[in-house]
This record gives C-alpha cells, structure tokens and sequence, in this order.
C-alpha cells in the first residue's frame, strides 16, 4: 500500500440505486477528478472553495480515445486538511447504476487514481491524525451494527471518548515522570514538583482511573462484540421457540416432531442491552439417526466455546434421564448457565428441582414471551455494568484494548507498590514508561503496522 498515491472507490453498495458515491483522495485527486467530471458553468474544480458541491457532467474515454458523456451529476471538493482523510479529497455522486459506476470508477483509474484497498481511506485519516485508533475501531463497529445499542456505543466512541481518557491518564503520567527524573538528574536541587507522597498519590490517581476504564470492558464486550449464547436442552423442550422469541421473528422451524433441529442455527440478536451471537442447537438425546447424531455432536462442540448458555427444560414434566445427564454436564462448565424452566404458563411442577442445581434460573414461557423480563435482567446483571452509559461514556469494546489497559494496570501498580515500600524512586521509572507505552497502543499513538493492518482489512474497500 503506497499512502502517497491518489485512491478512488466507490464508497456506496453494490447495486442498483437513485445515487451512487464515488470517493478520491490523494495529491491528485482534484486534478484527476477534473478529468473526468465538467462542472456546467464552466468552472474547474480546482477553482472551487472548501466543501463546495457543483453540477456537471461524467466522462468517460471510448477504445477510440473519444471522451463520451456518461451521466449528470455532483461533485464535492474537500480541501486539505478539511476532508475525512485529511487530503485533498472529492466525492463524486452519479446514478445508481452497478455498470455507470463501474464505467466512472475506470474512468478515474484512467485518469491516474489507484484502486483502494480495504479501509484505506480510513486509515489514512488515522495517519493523518483526523482520528484516533479507537474512534476509526468504533467506526468500523458502526457499519457492522446490527443492534441500536450496538449503533449507540459505536457512534459514541467514533468521538473520541477512549482516546480522551487515554490522553489525560498519559499526561498525568507524563507530569510524574518528568518529576521523578528531575529528582534523579539534580539530586541536590529542589527541582521536583512532586514528593513520595504527591507521587504515590498521583500515581494510584491513574490507576483509579485506569481500573475504571478496565471495568468498562465487560459492558463494552458485550454490545459490541457480543456474547456467545447456546439454546440446548433434549428435544421439545422449547429451544426453537426461545431462539425465536429473542430473534423476534420465526427463524427456526418449531413442530412436535422430535429433531426438527438437526444443525446449528444462528443469529444476532439483542436482549436488552446485551448482544447475543445466539444458536439455536439439535435437541441432546440418544439418537440411531446418523444424520440427527451430527447435530448433536455440533451442539455439543458448540457448547464447549460459549460464553452463555440457556439450558432449557419443560417444566411440566420431571426430569428424566436425558434432563439429568445435561443437568450433571454443565455443573463444570465455563460458560455463564442460565437453566430456563419453560411452559411456565402451565403446570410448572419441576421449579425446585432446577433451582437447587443452578445458579441461575429463569421460569418463563417461549410460547407467549411471560418471563422474557426476568431473562433480560439476569442476562444484563452477568455481562455489563448497569452504571456505564454506553452513549457517553468512554467504553473499552475489544480485546485489543482492553489488553493494553490492563497491561499498564500491572505496571503501574507496581510502579505505587515500589514507592509505597520506600525503593529508590528510579526503580519505578520503568513501570510509568511502560503503562505510557502501552497506553500509547490502545489510543493509537504507538501500535504495530501489523495491529494496524489488521484493523482496517475489516473495513470495506470505500471507507
């Protein structure tokens, strides 16, 4: 990837529609685009101020070197530094058409632009310092949304919260720091601000701080990323109907024949404020059915990798042996296990059974939503912070950065446990210089090519 080339994509789906984008930027990109769109009053786009939209044609070039007019449309020219990118950018709007828009796209190749790759123009206004590594992440979780509080926390975070908390942790670091080595430097001059105690304080101030921002990662996890769910229990229990319930829609077959399930299903749904990546799996019970049998060993591989699991069994009936052999197999498991006791509605005679081996359980029934309440409520009190508003607050939403919070908690916890104990106060430089690097790696600041790469492949080729 050369970030001195000009780039050109189109920036709206694939598709037929009333409007299609196309996005250049770069050096070049006023003078390309001047190549192939003509304004209609005869000016050049050149000659346009900041952000001004103007009315004119699309050309392309014929095999015969001919340039025919393919379209009308707007152009808007974004003057360096006031675009997205950070560069001389413009956007072009032509008809919706899949072929127009491949026709134009080419003409701009033509011209000089290079293809895009994906996330380019975002990365380039990173680089450029238009935004922060966490904002252009929660920029990419808002064009992945699927769920409004999915879309709330992302469009918060493409503000910048993240990387202001980031930015006044680092600077009280820095204010300690620079302290401590004017103590070390001229050891007789009273040239340090700060003394054992201010710096004690100061420092365990950051780590407040930073635990708090720690702590936001479990809400964070949960909205953005989402929660591994899994609906299991034997068959006709009402799995089916709890996957569809929570989907708000009829996405699973549900009938009295036993394994109507027989694969895994899946989908993302919210349950509150919590986002749940939600299979519906095949009904666990003996089976001489080869093909019913993969599914079971489906969901049971399934199971394994949750993070939640909703155990559902019919609580009309006592359990028999398929219910005790699930019950016995999930008392070790890892996941979060919520035992759901469905047809509530009904004769509910095997509460107290279910109760006295789970933590969690819920009575409810999948048929006409009673219930539904007391899931959400248990769900949210498990996997977010019910304190935390995800529209104002800064929120941690991936493992990358809550890895580099918790990596300078460590350190700078052992940087208060140093002076706290009477150590030299150059022993604890190191642990400050390493939080302040590792809080340069969430924000942004300092972060591999590699990490960087990564991020912005998840990104569509016209943003």
């Amino acid at each position: 990837m050369r970030l001195d080339d000009t780039i050109a994509a189109v920036s709206t789906p694939r598709g037929k529609g009333g409007v299609a984008m196309l996005r250049v930027s770069g050096a070049e990109a006023v003078q390309i685009c001047e190549k192939v769109f003509v304004p209609k009053n005869g000016k050049k786009l050149s000659d346009l101020s900041v952000r001004t939209a103007i009315y004119g044609a699309f050309f392309a070039t014929e095999p015969d070197g001919s340039r025919v007019s393919v379209d009308d449309g707007i152009a808007t020219v974004f003057h360096s530094p006031a675009s997205f990118t950070g560069e001389d950018t413009v956007e072009l709007c032509c008809h919706g058409g899949i072929l127009l828009t491949e026709t134009v796209l080419s003409a701009l190749i033509a011209a000089g632009a290079r293809l895009a790759e994906a996330g380019e123009f975002t990365r380039r206004a990173f680089l450029n310092g238009k935004m922060g590594l966490s904002a252009a992440e929660a920029l990419g979780n808002l064009l992945e949304a699927q769920t409004h509080e999915q879309m709330a926390l992302a469009h918060a975070g493409t503000g910048g919260r993240v990387e202001a908390k980031c930015r006044e942790i680092y600077e009280a670091l820095r204010d300690v720091l620079a302290s401590i080595y004017a103590r070390i430097d001229y050891p007789d001059e009273d040239l340090a601000d700060l003394s054992r105690e201010e710096m004690i304080d100061a420092l365990s101030g950051c780590v407040r701080m930073l635990e708090a921002l720690a702590a936001t990662y479990r809400t964070g996890h949960a909205v953005a990323e989402g929660i591994a769910t899994v609906i299991c229990g034997k068959p006709n229990v009402g799995k089916s109907s709890l996957y569809n319930r929570i989907v708000g829609r009829e996405a699973a077959i549900v009938t009295d024949v036993k394994g109507t399930t027989r694969d895994v299903l899946s989908e993302t749904a919210a349950l509150g404020r919590v986002t749940l990546r939600l299979y519906d799996t095949a009904g666990l019970h003996e089976t001489s059915d080869p093909v019913e049998q993969i599914g079971i060993d489906r969901a049971r591989r399934t199971m394994e990798d949750a993070e939640l699991i909703f155990a559902v069994f019919d609580g009309t009936v006592e359990p028999d042996e398929e219910d005790l052999t699930l019950v016995n197999a999930l008392q070790n498991s890892a996941a979060t296990v919520v035992a759901v006791i469905n047809k509530a509605d009904l004769n509910c005679q095997s509460k107290a059974f279910y109760r006295a081996h789970f933590t969690h359980t819920v009575l409810l029934s999948a048929q006409n939503g009673n219930g539904m309440d007391e899931l959400i409520r248990l769900v949210e009190e498990q996997f977010t912070a019910g304190e935390i508003d995800v529209r104002r607050d800064a929120v941690l939403t991936n493992a990358r950065q809550n890895g580099a919070a918790l990596s300078a908690l460590t350190s700078l916890r052992h940087a208060v446990e140093s002076l706290e104990v009477g150590l030299p106060t150059d022993v604890c430089c190191t642990d400050v210089e390493q939080a302040m690097e590792a809080i340069s790696e969430l924000d942004g600041r300092a972060v591999s090519e590699d990490i960087v790469s990564q991020i912005f492949a998840r990104f569509c080729v016209g943003k």
